[in-house]
């Protein structure tokens, strides 16, 4: 990561927790006296700060850019977003005491772009007790996406899905022998599921060794060594970019020669200002496109954005992008006059919805194995490799 990228970021950070949230002044002037405007609030619980807060910044920036230009767009219509942002440090009990604040004292119409695994289930609780929707979590756990939650409504694949991705990948150049290193939370517990059911579906064998490593331990090398003892060819990473760095360090400095494949919650920025050119050769599931200059019309749209800012693209921006684009389009489907109830059943109809060349199905407790995800590689200098 460019340290460009990394002083936005910290500007960012320090302007989002000016007075603790964010509340966008998303309308036009025109638009904001228009009589009866319908202004839909989006209620987004995110790490500014902590052991994720680079991932959930750049999530969260890349959704105010969809705000603006959905509200742009719609500016005649009287139906605009306004999004307000709360950091939770990346811990779950903010994240449900955020939920609370903005479902019930802002009246949120719904919560959105939660991110984390455990804070992701947080907001799903609070929304189902207060008759509420979550929209777009970051990294939930798969069990988000049964049927019994019919109120939360994903745009990223599951981590089932991830895990087929790279287990199918080891597996095709011949790597049977594989072992997992998370962090002992409730990601890296639900990456474990989530490979363990990947192996199991594809006939391989079991893991050869898994390793949960508790946060804010010393118990990283003991970990580490049990799995080499079992000779893998490669190991599957579920942690933050820090635990993630470190593992790596650790693991090539002891010998290790085998692979490393990691989820798309690690964050490519955040991994590359850990290791530097040491990131060569990881391989990273990604489930948006890259945000590089593409033909494909939403990373174009997407970069228009970011070029009428002050930000710089990532795949985390383009991915919170999306996700507003695709909450917007569910709004304007169901009418200004939508309540809960009337905006669920348009959600739960969008089983195919195009947003500029990538596809969205957002009906709760459907697997989607035709969704794209991608492995890209790292370079030494920071290129992304396909």
């Amino acid at each position: 990561m460019d340290s460009s990228r990394r002083e936005w970021l910290g500007k960012a950070g320090a302007a989002l927790l000016l007075g603790g949230g964010v509340h966008l002044p998303a309308l036009s002037q025109s638009s904001s006296r228009a009589a009866g405007a319908r202004v839909v609030l989006l209620g987004q619980s995110v790490p500014l700060t902590g052991a994720a807060g680079e991932i959930g910044l750049a999530f969260a920036a890349g959704s105010r850019l969809a705000v603006a230009d959905f509200n742009e767009r719609n500016a005649a219509s009287g139906l605009q977003l306004k999004l307000l942002q709360l950091d939770d440090g990346y811990d779950a009990g903010r994240a449900a005491a955020n939920a609370r604040t903005l479902l019930g004292t802002d009246k949120a119409d719904m919560l959105f772009g939660f991110v984390g695994t455990a804070s992701s289930d947080a907001g799903a609780n609070v929304a189902a007790q207060q008759g509420s929707l979550l929209f777009a979590p970051f990294a939930a756990a798969d069990a988000l996406r049964e049927a019994s939650h019919p109120h939360v409504f994903h745009v990223r694949p599951g981590m089932i899905d991830e895990a087929l991705k790279i287990v199918r990948q080891c597996a095709t150049v011949g790597q049977t022998r594989i072992a997992l290193v998370g962090d002992d939370d409730a990601m890296g517990r639900a990456g474990l599921a989530a490979v363990q059911q990947a192996i199991t579906e594809l006939k391989l064998p079991a893991l050869v060794a898994s390793a949960m490593v508790p946060a804010g331990t010393d118990k990283l090398d003991a970990a580490l060594k049990t799995v080499l003892q079992q000779t893998p060819q490669a190991i599957v990473l579920v942690s933050l970019s820090g635990t993630t760095a470190n593992a790596i360090r650790k693991l090539r400095k002891s010998g290790y020669s085998g692979s490393f494949m990691a989820f798309s919650i690690v964050g490519i920025d955040p991994l590359y200002a850990e290791l530097g050119k040491d990131i060569g050769g990881i391989v990273i599931s990604q489930v948006v496109p890259s945000p590089r200059p593409s033909a494909i019309p939403i990373v174009k749209e997407y970069r228009a954005a970011v070029d009428n800012s002050d930000q710089t693209p990532s795949y985390e921006g383009l991915e919170g992008f999306i996700a507003v684009k695709v909450a917007g389009e569910a709004v304007r489907r169901a009418g200004r006059g939508f309540t809960t109830a009337s905006l669920q059943r348009v959600m739960t109809a969008m089983t195919d919805y195009d947003v500029g060349g990538f596809r969205v199905n957002l009906r709760p407790g459907l697997r989607d194995a035709s969704r794209t995800i991608d492995l890209i590689s790292i370079s030494a200098d920071g290129r992304v490799l396909r």
